[in-house]
This record gives structure tokens, sequence and C-alpha cells, in this order.
């Protein structure tokens, strides 16, 4: 039975006057404590809404990835573009990344991880309309913008939890996100392409088959945007009007983060890092059907195994970090990291 904890000032505006968590009114009401079986508003809605909006933002994104040999065979295409369409996927993510974060600051995570995702829908849904090799690339540069849900991702989980258990918190949510690049290998292509096979040609099937993670991507967008919060005390516009949080420049915000060295060495790590993860999942399915001459089907179940480390290895590393920090500072983290 969750019990509802009465934290903060009562004069102070707010759009809740209890939680279901324990918060730290000295970190702006961050909760510290995490409650995997609760859903209440704001920390834990938040929580569960961040994780499963990039968990299915990364479902978007590599939808076609484990199906790739029937596109290839259909459009008539060479090895070397199916690895073009991919840098292209990657491609977007990046340059929206960079955009997204400061506006993060300055609009908040929720509109905006709802606006990509339902941007990125579109062409998801639309990708089985593509006719060669320059039209892949490019459909699949429009979908990869989906992938840049993973800074609001971060920056939404880090407005609700306190600094004690913040790493825990980002690293559930952006490991459970990342499992959608496992999951969508055994779904797309073990589970849906051979469903739809059965009433169509396999070219029919994967032109049509990324239309239910569109469906999705586009109904958890608009979803999350009515059901959660920017962080605990409300909403970033409301508290703006209330005039207890100031307005912020979002160029002001980029040249700050750009101008610190962390900055880059944290990006060169995290490059190194997520890239490999980003070439399994794109490359996989292709691989294993190509070098052990496997059907499709069972390619992506096997491609998936790679994506569902996320499950436990992403959570375990924040968790070895927040125990780390509480002991060394922050010295732990870079230790752990």
């Amino acid at each position: 039975m969750t019990t509802e904890v009465d934290q903060g000032k009562d004069y102070e505006f707010k759009k809740y006057k209890t939680y279901a968590l324990k918060v730290d009114p000295n970190q702006d009401d961050k909760a510290t404590e995490i409650r995997l079986c609760n859903f209440c508003r704001p920390h834990m809605r938040a929580f569960h809404c961040s994780w499963w909006t990039f968990f299915v933002a990364f479902f978007i994104w590599f939808a076609i990835a484990p199906l790739l040999s029937e596109v290839k065979i259909s459009l008539d295409i060479s090895k070397q573009d199916i690895w073009t369409s991919n840098i292209c996927s990657v491609a977007g993510t990046i340059v929206m990344r960079f955009v997204l974060g400061p506006l993060c600051d300055k609009y908040g995570a929720r509109t905006l991880m709802g606006i990509v995702l339902m941007g990125a829908s579109i062409p998801c849904a639309l990708i089985g309309l593509v006719n060669s090799a320059a039209s892949l690339a490019i459909t699949r540069f429009f979908i990869g913008l989906g992938g840049s849900t993973f800074v609001m991702c971060q920056y939404w989980s880090t407005s609700m939890f306190s600094k004690e258990i913040v790493g825990t918190a980002n690293a559930l949510v952006g490991g459970w996100g990342n499992l959608g690049g496992g999951v969508t290998q055994l779904v797309m292509g073990s589970v849906l392409f051979p469903l739809f096979k059965t009433g169509m040609s396999a070219d029919l099937a994967w032109r049509t088959v990324s239309i239910v993670p569109a469906i999705v991507g586009f109904g958890t967008g608009f979803i999350i945007t009515r059901i959660s919060d920017d962080c605990p005390k409300g909403n970033f516009k409301d508290m703006k009007e209330q005039g207890i949080m100031t307005e912020v420049s979002a160029s002001a915000s980029f040249r700050d983060g750009a101008m610190n060295l962390n900055t880059w060495l944290l990006f060169i790590q995290y490059g190194c890092c997520f890239g490999v993860e980003l070439t399994m999942n794109n490359a996989s399915a292709s691989y294993f059907k190509e070098v052990f001459e496997l059907t499709t089907e069972s390619a992506s179940a096997i491609a998936s195994i790679f994506g569902w480390m996320n499950l436990f290895a992403r959570g375990l590393g924040g968790f070895t970090s927040d125990k780390l920090n509480s002991k060394m500072g922050l010295r732990g983290r870079l230790i752990a990291q």
C-alpha cells in the first residue's frame, strides 16, 4: 500500500503537496528512493515514462535492422549501401542530441520527448515506400532522430531523483530503454515479419511491418505528455509563470556545456562505448544470416541477445557508481566509469 509523504514548505508553489516517495527538500524535492512497482506522480511516473519512451524509440530506431537482408534483396543494393544507411541512422541522432540538450534546460524533457518520439514514428511508418539506396539512407536518417530521446530520458530522471541515487535511476531508465534495441530484433525479425509473411510476399511484409512500432511510438509520445510532469514541483511552464523558475537561454546553455573540457572527455568515452552497441544493433542480424546461412527469423533471435544485456548490465553500473560516490565523492563515479 503506497503511503504519501508530506514534504517541503506549504507556502511554496508546487503541483503536489504530498509525495509517494521520500524526498529531499534541499534538492528541489527530488526523490531519495526508487520503488520500481510504484507508478505515482511525479517521481515514479516520470521514471517509468522515461524508460518506456526510450525503449519505444530504440524499437523504432532499429525496427528495420533485422530485416536489412530482405531490404537488400528487394532493392537490389550492395552491402556498402546498407552500411551507408546504418551510418545515416546514427548521424541523425548525433545532430539532434547536440540540439536537444540545451532545449531540455529551457523547456524540460517531457514535451520534447513526446514531440521527438511522434516525429520519428512518421518516417518509421513510411520506410516501406523506399525504392533506392538513397531513399533508404534518407529515411533512416530521420528515423534516427528518435535515438536522441536518450537526452530527455537522462535529463528527466536526473530532474526527479537526488544525487545519492541518481546514478542508479539514470542507469535503469537508460538500460531498460536500450533494451529496446534487443527486443526489436526479436519481435520484428522473429515474430512480426514471419507473421506478416503468412499472408503476403517477403517484400511486402518488410515494407508494411514497421507500421506496427510506428503506431505504438506515436501513441506513446502523445500519451506521456498528458500523464507525467517535468520535475517534482510541476511543469517548467507553470513554474516560470509562478516566478520560481528563471528563464534559461538554450544558446547560453549549449555554450557553457561546449566550453567545458569534461564534456568532450565524456563525449569521446561515450562515443566509443555506444558506437559499438549501435554497430551491433545494426549489423548483427545481417551478419548471422550471411555468415552462418540462417533464416531472417533465426538470425534476428540470436542478434537480440546482445541487447538483452541492458536489462541488468547498465543498472549494475549505475548502482556501483552511486555506492562509490557515497564513499569517495565524484572520484568514485570516475572510477566506476
